[in-house]
């Protein structure tokens, strides 16, 4: 019988009312490679793709500064003939997605990806343009509370019929399952609920942010991500590109002001503190006790 886990992060983080403000992982180079099946805790090297492909393909990308995720469609089990790759830019300038099809008994033609086009402003043209991307965590053996709350949220989104949902290995921030990643736009949610992830697809596709499940845009550091969001919340402003970043600036050890632009709006100065919040265990399987950053709004106002 497994050992029984002392501590599960989702829940643990829920009661503690951790704020999601300013938790996305920072991320602008993407590729989701196709690969069902069983995944381990390092998903890419600890699943059925061949290791001598996965240990190069993560060198190539650690070298290019590229996130390589794992992805399979709800209930799938096996590749068929041809392996899906989603090349992904999302960056505050630009946003695009590519994707190829590569035949899937020939792993190695995964390192023939040229990673460093994921750095250009526009697409390579190496595929056809692909459709916008919906990234639910299951990586169970990452984190057990990313499989037992992402895949009823898997569920949920294949049932309402949401297009291009994946279920993908580790997208950080496991205390915050379930995780759902929206791509280009390089929105991160987390704490999304069966009953909510449906409609968040659907506002997002729209071009409206859910600001209760919001933590941040991966292209965003994360002191700005928390000024975004505050910035956000206190306008009440939910369109994906209702805020224009003009500026940042520090000004003493962990405080940082950021000059934002409401789109047919005026400008506002977020001042953002960043502090360590006290020591906790953030991930069932690490006991060892972190302390991690919050993001506190220190003043919000018009420029001065």
């Amino acid at each position: 019988m497994p050992e029984r886990l002392a501590l599960r992060c989702a829940p643990a983080a829920l009661a503690r009312a951790e704020p999601l403000t300013g938790t996305a992982s920072r991320v602008q180079r993407w590729v989701i490679v196709e690969q069902p099946g069983a995944w381990g805790s390092d998903a890419l090297r600890q699943s059925g793709l061949d290791t001598g492909v996965a240990e190069r393909l993560a060198a190539e990308a650690r070298r290019h500064g590229v996130r390589v995720l794992l992805g399979r469609r709800p209930g799938q089990r096996r590749l068929g003939a041809d392996r899906t790759v989603h090349l992904v830019h999302a960056a505050r300038e630009a946003r695009w997605i590519e994707q190829i099809e590569l035949p899937a008994d020939e792993p190695a033609a995964l390192l023939d990806l040229d990673l460093g086009a994921l750095a250009l402003p526009e697409p390579p043209g190496v595929g056809r343009p692909g459709p916008p991307l919906h990234l639910v965590c299951t990586n169970g053996r990452h984190d057990p509370c990313c499989a037992d709350f992402g895949r009823p949220v898997v569920r949920a989104l294949a049932a309402a019929g949401a297009p291009d949902v994946w279920e993908v290995s580790h997208v950080g921030g496991d205390r915050f399952a379930a995780n759902l990643v929206c791509l280009p736009e390089g929105v991160y949610y987390g704490r999304v609920t069966p009953e909510r992830a449906p409609g968040l697809v659907a506002d997002l596709r729209a071009g409206f942010i859910d600001l209760a499940h919001y933590r941040g845009r991966s292209f965003l550091p994360p002191v700005v991500q928390a000024a975004d969001a505050f910035a956000r919340e206190h306008l009440g402003e939910r369109r994906v590109d209702g805020l224009a970043l003009l500026s940042t600036e520090r000004l003493d050890e962990g405080v940082v002001a950021v000059l934002v632009q409401q789109r047919d709006g005026d400008a506002l100065r977020v001042v953002v503190r960043a502090e360590r919040a006290p020591a906790v265990q953030l991930t069932c399987l690490v006991h060892e006790e972190r302390r991690p950053w919050a993001y506190r709004l220190v003043e919000l106002g018009p420029p001065r």
